[in-house]
């Protein structure tokens, strides 16, 4: 597995269609390095994610801390395994916490926000809760970002209650977590096409619209100059900046779906929208396990 570099101390690797980033000088050695997210459940995802950090810091070198964006499970799927394996705490915003330690589900996903098949797959993602109860520490209240000095997260609700995005003023890059993607994440052509563009959040998973419009517009204020994501391609420069102004001036155009669960305009699934679901469930399994399984 390829870690790709984004900046001197940042790496990431893509496990199917979630990111996973790095973070830490090349030579961590005993100064550690942290950990941002932990990808999809699956075989294999936490032997991945161990290779790829004995490629980017070295054999034996554990990490200080993980930290999340956020608590879905293509966030946390080898969570669990990799905090064991090198005995490290997590962190998290203190209201994502309930669903990390096993108290609550997230809400449900909303097949009907529109935009591809992976949004009309919805339903079968898990929602937990998921138990990382030993482990799970709420992120310092200072706004600081353990174990990665110069940080500071910031709150970004919308997509999940207590999403955090993480930022560094010196040279203002970005880690984003799901606050918005670089990809539609709605559709399976565009996450196997991979071609960036500023979008909004997974609409499938976002429950709350009117947060999730304020915290692409505060993201938006930051001026970025990196924009690492949860899902997409990591983008910079200008041109990146000039789409994400975009989608937060005309958020509620580009972004809020016509219809949803969480929109008040729900659409009744006819005999061609259960037919897609059940087609739909075919492929997507068929190539999940394929990638999944992969070398």
């Amino acid at each position: 597995m390829r870690v790709r570099g984004v900046a001197p101390d940042l790496g990431y690797v893509r496990i199917v269609m979630a990111n996973v980033y790095l973070y830490g000088p090349r030579d961590a050695r005993d100064r550690g390095w942290t950990l941002i997210d932990a990808g999809i459940p699956g075989p294999g995802s936490a032997a991945r994610l161990s290779e790829a950090a004995a490629q980017w810091f070295g054999p034996d070198v554990r990490p200080q801390a993980i930290v999340l964006t956020h608590g879905h499970f293509d966030h946390v799927g080898a969570l669990g395994d990799l905090a064991e394996r090198w005995d490290a705490p997590i962190y998290a915003h203190s209201l994502e916490i309930p669903h990390l330690t096993g108290r609550r589900a997230y809400p449900p996903p909303d097949p009907f926000v529109g935009g591809g098949l992976l949004a009309v797959l919805s339903p079968l993602y898990p929602r937990g809760p998921f138990n990382f109860d030993d482990r799970v520490r709420p992120l310092p209240e200072d706004g600081s970002v353990p174990a990665m000095p110069g940080w500071r997260w910031i709150h970004t609700p919308g997509h999940t209650a207590g999403h955090v995005s993480l930022f560094r003023d010196q040279d203002r890059s970005l880690i984003a977590g799901d606050a918005f993607v670089t990809t539609k994440q709605e559709s399976a052509l565009a996450v196997l096409t991979w071609r960036p563009r500023v979008h909004r959040p997974p609409a499938y998973f976002t429950p709350d619209w009117a947060a999730a419009r304020g915290s692409v517009q505060r993201l938006a204020a930051l001026e970025p100059e990196l924009a690492a994501t949860g899902h997409g391609p990591p983008m910079r420069g200008p041109a990146m900046r000039r789409q994400l102004h975009m989608l937060a001036r005309d958020f509620d155009r580009q972004a809020v779906p016509r219809h949803g669960r969480y929109v008040g305009r729900r659409p009744a699934p006819g005999p061609v929208a259960k037919a897609l679901v059940g087609a739909g469930v075919a492929v997507l399994a068929g190539f999940a396990l394929k990638r999944a399984l992969r070398p």
